[in-house]
């Protein structure tokens, strides 16, 4: 776990995939950061490796990671993703291990300790309970709680599977923070996860298929905060 990487709750994570990219992904990542400005909210997005430098000389609040990595060190690689190359085009994470991009568990160790030398936070995806807690043990900063079988279905998990998974990976380190994704398509779905006790949420096509995308990203970070304030205040009471 990269020690000095802070990121706070409640935050969002929107994943353009190879969906969006160039000039149109930067306008509506800019909108996107403006939102997270507006609403206090830190918002991740992981783009395209070749849109990185893009994005990370114009936003403030938004944090920019990769797709991916691997864990080879400087050197040969032809075809690779190396580590220093994306903390250099101004990445500051990187997610692994995405439904789209799977990975051993070994090789997942392997790349979250490159990602810790090259100075990239890490948010690791996971299916399962038990593969989570197996992730959970290998100590990324982010771990995302995501049943692959939803993933673009606009259906969302289970409040049972978002309160089991929240609670199996903070027994194991409290400090890794969780994400729960899938099925995530408007701000009911993201005030709903929240207010049942994630601390982020995300979507890629809930966005990028609504007829406004920056609109759509606006109502969702605008949950993120309000599900997320309202949470706080009965926690005082």
């Amino acid at each position: 776990m990269l020690a000095n990487y802070r990121i706070r709750a409640p935050f969002f994570e929107f994943g353009p995939k190879a969906y969006l990219y160039g000039e149109r992904l930067l306008d509506l990542v800019m909108a996107i950061d403006r939102c997270a400005i507006e609403y206090d909210v830190d918002v991740i997005v992981d783009p395209q490796p070749t849109d990185i430098r893009l994005l990370a000389q114009h936003v403030k609040r938004v944090h920019v990671y990769g797709q991916h990595c691997d864990f080879l060190p400087p050197g040969r690689g032809m075809g690779s993703i190396l580590p220093e190359a994306l903390k250099a085009a101004g990445a500051v994470g990187v997610m692994l291990n995405h439904a789209e991009r799977k990975l051993t568990l070994d090789a997942i160790e392997k790349t979250i300790r490159r990602a810790d030398e090259a100075g990239l936070a890490t948010i690791v995806c996971t299916d399962t309970i038990a593969e989570m807690e197996a992730v959970a043990r290998l100590a990324p900063n982010l771990i995302v709680a995501e049943p692959t079988e939803l993933i673009g279905t606009g259906k969302t998990s289970s409040m049972d599977y978002v309160l089991e998974s929240i609670a199996r990976i903070k027994a194991i380190n409290p400090a890794i923070m969780v994400l729960q994704g899938a099925g995530i398509s408007n701000g009911r779905d993201v005030y709903n996860v929240i207010r049942a006790g994630a601390e982020a949420t995300g979507s890629t096509s809930g966005i990028l298929k609504a007829p406004d995308p920056a609109s759509m990203a606006r109502e969702m970070i605008s949950a993120v905060r309000r599900a997320w304030d309202e949470r706080q205040a009965e926690n005082a009471l």
